[in-house]
């Protein structure tokens, strides 16, 4: 197997199906697995809590879809008073022909024949069936123009809805600690600020109006067949509970081919990710083929299993069109032998057959909206743990405010652990004077990287206190406290917009000159001059139309644009050459001179000059003093610094 394949730990889920309610071929959403959520009731009601700003629109919505569903109901059974009157006269044209036809072939007498022949002969009254169409075009334009503002109400109502719960998940996300956003991948928060939204946006547009239309047309249609024969309405909801019990035999079958149609989605969908990240080392190592007897593998697994799932739903309708047939059938026969003996009119065997058809799509479409609601309803849930997230600690209302920062830092018995329990840091103590280059070293794990992120308050400490210019740092605002530091990450940031909007990100207001000398103060004026649009380059959403060291100069760049009073460089030029690091140090010296900076590195070379070196393992500092004293010292940083030049204390430690 090649790399990418050795390395996968998951699939990526697949999101749900957009569009109408019918999914998953013509048996809609009954035979796909629905998701639910955990507490169904008060999910709900958090939800409808949401639409109650809305609630007077909403109950116009109501009000409309009712209206615009019983136009289009009332509409069969005046139609069958047009055929009525139409039936009944031809049948009127038919029995006067009769007459005559029968007196002449009964050789009755001439006078007879000619009094038959000069009664007028009956006639269809066109008239009246001219105004039952001309009120059916009313009615259903009437019922258009209804359902129109339904819609155009609910568009509102949805969209408003959705407008707030997002602005309360995106001032909820600024809130919420580091922590949080570090125990979870962005992929499942995305998911959870976008496809969740975007499923309960559709549903209050789509699925309500459609729940309402069809709550009142199964409602009305049952009401009109009663009206209009009990007898045949009995024999029609005879095919009811059929229908029923076939569709959930159906939907149980192919609920289990869906499912693994998902899981084979995904893995496919996760086998063709990987190949497309890790091309080149595919090609590399030659594992072309495995890939592809890969993909075929899944490819052929979802073949099979698709068409089965596609095939159950698919045979949902003609089944169910099957025995409503049966029921016309049933019906027709019914209503004959009630119209021959005048106790119903054509028109309403007309009428009942069109109700007859029109009462089984509402209940599958009121079952489809059934699912659809559980799986919004799970989303929504989704969405409000997010909201019921414990938030950062807020600021206070009488905070401290630092004119004029020195840079002056104290770390004074601080306590602190990811988890309550498991303490990483205990009893630091750390003095950091104005100006000061403090550098801060030591193996993987042992808290640098934390230390900086208690600093800068994106954790909270759990013990101890830590200072800025004599001000702890929990007395001033996280907005003011963060905008007396400047970082430059190993991992850089940058957004798709210009060369010049990401080094201007730096400081608001930055002018054109104050943008360029920060370029040319890191170094990177001159690539940037280099490519076709030079600081009007566009970057991409992963910027990599540049280079991996280009990136990090621009944002070395970013950071003197911002001219802080504290300077945070972790691993700051670990992505660029040798040379242009030597630039870059030169550049970082200047930018350093009587500022406060907290430099964490591990190329060690790169840190000899600092004030005082802090050596950090397991969450404590154990050595501390300059680079010739810790040498001298011949501990941990001697150790340290040494294993990257002649490689002995490694040997000695694989070799004990």
């Amino acid at each position: 197997m090649n790399e990418a394949q050795t390395t996968r730990t998951a699939h990526k889920p697949v999101g749900r199906p957009r569009g109408g309610m019918m999914r998953g071929g013509p048996g809609g959403a009954l035979g796909i697995p629905v998701q639910k959520a955990k507490n169904f009731k008060g999910t709900l009601k958090r939800l409808i809590q949401y639409l109650m700003p809305q609630k007077y629109r909403f109950f116009a919505v109501l009000l409309l879809a009712v209206v615009s569903t019983s136009f289009n109901i009332v509409g069969p059974e005046i139609m069958g008073r047009a055929t009525t009157k139409l039936g009944e006269g031809l049948i009127a044209r038919a029995a006067h022909i009769y007459k005559i036809e029968t007196a002449i072939q009964q050789k009755m007498p001439a006078a007879v024949i000619n009094r038959l022949k000069e009664q007028p002969m009956p006639t269809i009254d066109f008239n009246y069936i001219g105004r039952i169409a001309v009120l059916m075009i009313a009615l259903y334009i009437i019922s258009a123009l209804f359902s129109y503002m339904m819609t155009y109400i609910m568009a509102g109502v949805s969209q408003k809805t959705v407008f707030n719960m997002r602005n309360d998940v995106k001032d909820k996300l600024d809130r919420l600690p580091l922590k949080y956003f570090d125990a979870r991948t962005h992929g499942e928060v995305l998911s959870r600020v976008t496809n969740d939204m975007d499923n309960i946006a559709q549903t209050l547009q789509q699925s309500l109006t459609q729940l309402i239309t069809s709550v009142v047309t199964i409602i009305g249609i049952l009401g009109m067949m009663l009206s209009i024969s009990p007898l045949m309405t009995l024999i029609a909801l005879v095919t009811l509970p059929v229908c029923g019990m076939l569709t959930s035999q159906i939907a149980k079958k192919s609920q289990k081919f869906f499912a693994d149609q998902q899981k084979h989605i995904g893995q496919l969908n996760g086998h063709v990710e990987e190949m497309f990240t890790g091309h080149k080392i595919v090609k590399a190592f030659g594992h072309e083929d495995d890939s592809i007897k890969e993909f075929k593998k899944i490819n052929e697994k979802l073949y099979h299993v698709g068409w089965k799932a596609q095939f159950m739903s698919g045979v949902i309708m003609p089944a169910l069109n099957f025995i409503n047939n049966i029921g016309y059938v049933l019906v027709c026969v019914v209503g004959g032998l009630l119209l021959a003996k005048k106790k119903i009119e054509i028109g309403d065997i007309q009428a009942f057959i069109q109700y007859m058809r029109n009462f089984t799509m509402p209940i599958i479409q009121t079952a489809n909206i059934a699912n659809v609601i559980q799986s919004t309803v799970a989303s929504a849930e989704r969405v409000f743990e997010v909201l019921d997230e414990p938030e950062e600690i807020a600021d206070k209302a009488d905070a401290s405010v630092i004119e004029h920062p020195k840079g002056e830092v104290r770390f004074r018995n601080v306590k602190f652990g990811y988890k309550e329990d498991i303490p990483l840091i205990e009893n630091m103590n750390l003095n950091v004077k104005p100006g000061q280059t403090i550098a801060i070293v030591g193996p993987t794990g042992a808290g640098k990287t934390t230390l900086i992120n208690l600093l800068m308050r994106f954790y909270e400490i759990q013990g101890g206190s830590i200072t800025v210019d004599g001000i702890d740092i929990r007395n001033l605002k996280r907005g003011d406290l963060r905008a007396m530091f400047g970082m430059v990450l190993q991992d850089t940031w940058l957004f798709n917009g210009t060369i010049r909007d990401n080094i201007a990100y730096g400081r608001e207001g930055a002018t054109e000159d104050e943008i360029v000398r920060a370029a040319k103060a890191a170094h990177a004026d001159h690539f940037i001059r280099t490519l076709p649009e030079g600081y009007k380059t566009v970057l991409n959403e992963e910027a990599s139309n540049i280079s991996q060291g280009q990136k990090q100069l621009l944002t070395i760049a970013r950071a003197i644009l911002a001219d802080p009073s504290i300077l945070i460089l972790d691993e700051a030029t670990s992505n660029v050459d040798t040379r242009t690091e030597v630039l870059i140090q030169k550049a970082m010296s200047n930018l350093m001179k009587g500022r406060t900076s907290f430099v964490i590195a591990h190329r060690l070379s790169t840190i000899r000059d600092a004030d005082v070196i802090l050596v950090m393992n397991k969450g404590s500092i154990i050595e501390q003093g300059s680079h010739k004293e810790l040498l001298a010292k011949g501990g941990f940083y001697a150790d340290l610094y040494n294993s990257q030049f002649t490689g002995a204390n490694l040997e000695n430690e694989a070799v004990s």
